[in-house]
């Protein structure tokens, strides 16, 4: 909103200052703040109030140690991120891109799911929550929102050639926002409903998903969209559920989400900016920049939860905040076309799904061929089995935190090794 009052100033009155606001390094800076500003003055009251409707965890008796202190700790913590997330956003970012709609309706489309399954928990005493069919209907139905958007939408698109040398010979880095159709022909060449993303660690760093159908037929690669909408649907559904997994010590989820977050944001701006996407040889998608504002509140709300969800956490997210965790993550990796980078960036994530999904089918198979199950690891998620090897829960979490780290850089080299 304010976005649009300070452009509204500067076209009209041209009100000295008013013009900072077309820049997304400022509005991210603000938007960071502002997010972490929501979160640590809000975040204790709202704690208090879910404190005073005594919505406290209900916690499964797995044996492990420390378990006990958790009961009773306030649940429901995703609405202090989610909060921290959808006000800076309303009031930075430029509400008519198509690519911020899409993330505010991915963050409360997951966060509505997410809370009927804490509501079932607390207030209906059911350990299980919301039936798992319904979870995944819920996320299966965004996926379908997000790819067709991504396919049919005319604003979504990316521009053609990677590399136009003539841009950049005596240009500098713009961060305005910028409009597709513009009369010197630098978008000229923009292509709307892109079948392309990118495949990391190629020097040709395309892969176009019409291949997953050409070789049928010639008339088959025009349905390339059905089964890009197929994986988007499995994108966010295992991304979602992978932070969910991974929700199961004080700070994991949170700070793992974070770091992710940071970096899906550096991709967003070099993506969005035609200097730094010609000079790093990347595709550049116009308008993709505002989803850096976003991401800067995402941050900055995941940064601002940790100040309660640190050990010995006052408070837990619950589904309402680490489905929308994951959600987001996927949906902002789709939209800048680097979902195929999603197994490295989100490494935490996905061996903490692999582990859940190892330990049942390893138990499964030796039951059925020895008479009694056996298991992979001591528990599973993964972050289980090292306390019940006798890790610390804060040396666990700050361990996951830097390998996450590693990650992360690792993903951002790809830029350049090829």
């Amino acid at each position: 909103m304010l976005y649009h009052l300070f452009e509204h100033l500067n076209d009209t009155y041209n009100l000295p200052g008013s013009g900072v606001f077309q820049y997304i390094s400022f509005r991210a800076a603000i938007a960071l703040i502002t997010s972490l500003i929501v979160s640590l003055l809000f975040g204790g009251k709202i704690i208090n109030l879910i404190r005073n409707k005594q919505i406290g965890e209900q916690v499964r008796e797995l044996g492990l140690k420390g378990e006990e202190a958790k009961k009773g700790t306030p649940t429901m913590g995703g609405l202090i991120i989610l909060s921290s997330i959808i006000i800076p956003t309303l009031l930075f970012a430029q509400l008519d891109n198509i690519y911020v709609i899409i993330l505010l309706v991915s963050t409360v489309w997951l966060g509505l799911i997410g809370f009927l399954d804490d509501y079932i928990k607390v207030y209906k005493k059911d350990k299980e929550g919301l039936a798992g069919r319904f979870k995944i209907l819920g996320q299966v139905g965004l996926g379908v929102i997000v790819g067709l958007v991504m396919v049919f939408h005319s604003d979504i698109g990316i521009k053609n050639e990677k590399s136009n040398p003539e841009i950049c010979e005596d240009c500098e880095i713009d961060e305005r926002p910028i409009k597709i159709a513009t009369e010197d022909g630098l978008f000229g060449d923009f292509d709307p409903n892109s079948s392309k993303t990118t495949i990391p660690f190629f020097k040709d760093n395309e892969f176009n998903y019409k291949k997953l159908t050409s070789w049928i037929s010639d008339s088959a690669a025009d349905y390339w969209w059905l089964l890009f909408i197929v994986s988007v649907i499995f994108i966010i559904t295992a991304v979602s559920n992978g932070a969910n997994l991974t929700d199961g010590l004080d700070g994991l989820a949170t700070g793992t989400s974070a770091i992710i977050g940071a970096t899906l944001a550096i991709f967003a701006y070099v993506s969005g900016n035609v200097v730094a996407a010609d000079y790093l040889n990347i595709m550049f998608i116009p308008n993709v920049g505002e989803i850096v504002i976003f991401m800067s509140a995402f941050v900055g709300a995941c940064v601002g939860f940790l100040w309660y969800n640190s050990f010995p956490a006052q408070v837990f997210m619950g589904d309402t905040g680490s489905l929308s965790l994951g959600g987001i993550i996927a949906v902002v990796a789709i939209l800048v076309r680097k979902e195929l980078l999603i197994p490295i960036l989100c490494g935490v994530f996905l061996i903490e799904n692999l582990s859940v999904v190892l330990q049942v089918g390893w138990f499964k198979y030796t039951k059925k061929k020895y008479g009694a199950g056996r298991r992979i690891f001591k528990m599973s998620p993964l972050h289980h089995h090292y306390q019940k090897l006798g890790y610390h829960e804060s040396k666990i979490v700050t361990r996951f935190w830097i390998i996450g780290i590693m990650l992360a850089v690792l993903t951002v080299v790809t830029l350049k090794l090829r």
